[in-house]
């Protein structure tokens, strides 16, 4: 199942190059006062909606896609988690190169840990990406971006697929300088997710082998 947002936060379902406004599903969603949450409703709630938005979609023909304006589809994320130059060629490119390092000291991600982005860089793909600092270097790189569904907290190996709701392309752009990682990935626009989200697959059983893939390889 791929969901989209689209014109003015509209819902959809992404069938066969169309995409079919489910929009009222969102009526099912709970109603909130303040303390607002720090998460997207329908990504917290989406198990409970895959009957519903079935019905919604059968009754309908869609929109061809290269009609609609795509928006991020997660509307509203809590937190932004990157590991940064967890790949090794990647590790001595900016160790070699000034205009990535700036003086910086490069670690690798097992010393230096995970980076955070600001939820407010973050546009869909159909925004445009605005250059904050064109007299600097601006990198861009693709990446698979895991939408988390539930709160985790020091989740099991073996249990960490139950947590994700799905998953979507992200670009993750970053502008050279001197300043703290997260400070150049954080630029407003800097953070592109879409074109949408594609429901995850529930196997554990997958896991391992995962896992041992990643052990005698680097990644991105």
């Amino acid at each position: 199942m791929r969901l989209c947002r689209f014109g003015d936060n509209r819902l959809g379902l992404v069938r066969q190059e169309r995409v079919i406004d489910i929009t009222p599903a969102l009526d099912r969603l709970p109603s909130f006062r303040y303390p607002l949450p720090r998460l997207d409703p329908l990504i917290a709630h989406l198990d409970g909606f895959r009957e519903h938005i079935k019905e919604l979609a059968d009754s309908q023909q869609g929109i061809p896609i290269g009609d609609v304006r795509l928006i991020c589809p997660i509307a509203n994320p809590g937190k932004i988690v990157g590991a940064p130059v967890n790949y090794k060629r990647h590790l001595q490119e900016a160790r070699d190169d000034p205009a990535i390092h700036h003086g910086n000291q490069i670690a690798e991600i097992e010393r230096v840990g995970l980076s955070l982005k600001a939820t407010s860089s973050v546009i869909g793909p159909s925004d445009a990406i605005m250059i904050r600092h064109p007299d600097r270097r601006t990198d861009h790189e693709i990446e698979l971006a895991v939408v988390i569904g539930k709160k985790a907290d020091r989740v099991e190996w073996h249990q960490a697929l139950d947590y994700v709701a799905g998953y979507c392309i992200g670009l993750d752009i970053t502008v050279g300088g001197p300043e703290e990682r997260s400070l150049r990935k954080s630029v407003d626009t800097y953070t592109v997710l879409g074109p949408w989200l594609v429901r995850a697959w529930r196997s554990i059983s997958v896991v391992p082998e995962i896992v041992g893939r990643r052990s005698g390889a680097s990644r991105r």
